[in-house]
């Protein structure tokens, strides 16, 4: 029988069949009672592998989202221990360094906090504690920064290596966890609201958030610990800034003991395929540029640092005509002579780095022209160029209410 539950494939049969039969309405103490020694050393590889064939199979990603806390249940006392002995991963800085750091403040608050303070109000039912619980729901809701660099900047990399269901499994918890906050908070703002109904959902949301706290360390890292390189983990290390962080100080800078040129986000450009072009951003081809701009629902027109005209974009509905024979000719030469002086004033300041931006709007029969000014400058914030977008607010001005529907 031992043979029998090493063999992977027959544990992934029985791993499968554990799922279904809670999808078809047993317990978790009858399944659990059922599998507790069968599922003995199940790693967490093998439950990604199994979340990914059931939904290839089939399953809705809902449904195997509504599985996950109960099967996340099933598997604690099981799941073992496959942390690689990687020092890297202690050193702060180290993408799961900070995960787990924020994951350690994310359990503080709430155990140490909310969970005492949810207990007061349901014996006591005082509701002058509520702005204390809307205190702390305005620091659990930092949140959000901590699943926003999970979900944009770690399951890029899962996806890339094929591994795209627990994403899509944890992204859509993660927003249940949002959605459960925001909606505390506006009950918070509602006059006459119970008392039983805000620690019900109270409970309800930091129950989820303490079981992807489970999920995240003893599924999601381990498997993205056996998946990812060095060079990928810096990548996450040095964009994670941007999004920010969930109760702690920003991290320190890690700098892993053998420091290279990442191979996928810093290629040179040398490296690139013939026709793309890199930006700090990404990689895109002339063509998808050139596209993308002409796509827009505005009029692009670009000058150089000396006034010449360098670029338009080539869309269908242009308000105002141009053509090819601009290019490479100065701005002022563009304009009447009664206007050149406003043009030359307008950059005059640009350049002094007295204005940033110049905006203006006119009517134009059934238009109503929104014509704005930007000076372009680089990181050192020397002068660029100026940028000048155009666009019809008319359609914008008389939108009324809302649509969350497609058309």
């Amino acid at each position: 029988m031992s043979e029998l539950i090493n063999n992977r494939e027959y544990r992934q049969k029985v791993l499968k069949e554990l799922i279904m039969e809670l999808h078809e309405g047993k317990s978790v103490d009858e399944v659990k009672e059922r599998f507790a020694k069968l599922i003995e050393g199940v790693t967490a590889s093998e439950i990604s592998e199994m979340e990914q064939n059931l939904i290839m199979e089939g399953m809705p990603v809902e449904e195997v989202q509504r599985l996950c806390d109960v099967h996340a249940e099933v598997f604690k006392g099981s799941i073992e221990d496959i942390h690689k002995p990687m020092e890297a991963i202690d050193m702060p800085g180290h993408p799961v360094h900070t995960l787990k750091l924020e994951n350690k403040r994310i359990k503080e608050l709430i155990e140490k906090e909310i969970k005492p303070l949810l207990a007061d109000l349901e014996n006591s039912g005082d509701k002058s504690r509520l702005p204390e619980l809307a205190e702390m729901l305005e620091r659990l809701w930092q949140i959000d920064k901590h699943y926003s660099r999970k979900e944009n900047l770690l399951f890029p990399y899962l996806e890339k290596y094929g591994i795209t269901a627990p994403p899509k499994v944890m992204w859509g918890v993660d927003d249940e966890i949002r959605n459960g906050i925001k909606e505390l908070k506006g009950l918070l703002e509602q006059d006459g609201v119970s008392v039983e109904s805000l620690v019900s959902t109270a409970k309800e949301t930091i129950n989820k958030t303490s079981e992807m706290i489970f999920k995240e360390e003893n599924i999601l890292i381990p498997m993205a610990l056996d998946t990812l390189t060095e060079d990928e983990w810096l990548n996450i290390a040095r964009e994670s800034g941007e999004i920010g962080y969930t109760l702690i100080s920003p991290p320190p800078e890690w700098v892993p003991e053998r420091t290279g040129v990442a191979k996928d986000m810093q290629k040179t450009p040398e490296a690139l395929p013939k026709g793309n072009i890199k930006f700090e951003t990404g990689i895109l081809t002339q063509q998808e540029l050139e596209y993308m701009l002409s796509t827009l629902p505005v009029d692009i027109t670009f000058i150089d640092k000396d006034d010449t005209v360098k670029f338009f974009s080539n869309n269908a509905d242009r308000i105002f005509a141009r053509t090819k024979a601009v290019i490479g000719r100065t701005v002022q030469n563009c304009h009447p002579p009664a206007s050149v002086q406003v043009v030359n004033k307008l950059l005059e300041d640009f350049k002094a780095g007295k204005k940033d931006s110049e905006d203006f709007w006119i009517k134009m029969g059934d238009l109503y022209v929104y014509i704005r000014y930007f000076a372009i400058r680089n990181d050192k914030g020397e002068y660029l160029g100026t940028m000048e977008v155009t666009q019809n607010i008319k359609p914008i001005q008389e939108i009324q209410g809302e649509k969350r529907l497609m058309s």
